[in-house]
């Protein structure tokens, strides 16, 4: 899990921010847009945590919504970053258990024949809204390995 010791810089922005490895950016550029969806979508499973859910769902959204600060801590760090900056790299094992865990979900759900209209439960439409915003950070990461190349984006993220 990620730890913070301060939530600011005291540098003022400037339309800037600081990277983990120190580097200051555009807040609009590619790295910051990607992360700060992540940091939305965490948002979005907190919201379906304060919804009524099937057992054993919460906990694994709590696991996916860590996976998620350590997915935007790598995204926050250039790789080739100073030794020793504390981000957390998504590894191979994460991306093992993401794919576990989807095809014993997909094992127990009937095969789609159609697409899913958002909408059923408030959970449920919650869900649908993180799946939209996934898709946008897919999109965005891409983006991102497009304008600083593969070497700077931790390949797994």
């Amino acid at each position: 899990m990620v730890k913070l010791d301060r939530i600011t810089t005291g540098g003022g922005d400037k339309g800037q921010t600081s990277l983990v490895d120190g580097s200051r950016v555009p807040k609009q550029s590619a790295r910051v847009e990607a992360y700060g969806s992540v940091d939305e979508l965490n948002s979005l499973f907190g919201l379906v945590l304060l919804e009524a859910l099937p057992e054993g769902v919460g906990p694994e959204i709590e696991r996916i919504q860590n996976d998620l600060f350590d997915l935007g801590a790598d995204l926050a760090n250039p790789v080739g970053g100073p030794a020793g900056s504390g981000a957390l790299r998504i590894t191979e094992n994460h991306v093992k258990r993401l794919e576990a865990e989807v095809e014993r979900v997909t094992a127990i759900l009937e095969p789609l024949t159609s697409f899913v209209l958002p909408g059923g439960t408030r959970a449920a439409s919650w869900l649908h809204l993180a799946r939209s915003v996934a898709r946008r950070v897919e999109r965005q990461a891409w983006r991102l390995v497009e304008e600083e190349g593969a070497d700077a984006v931790n390949p797994l993220a």
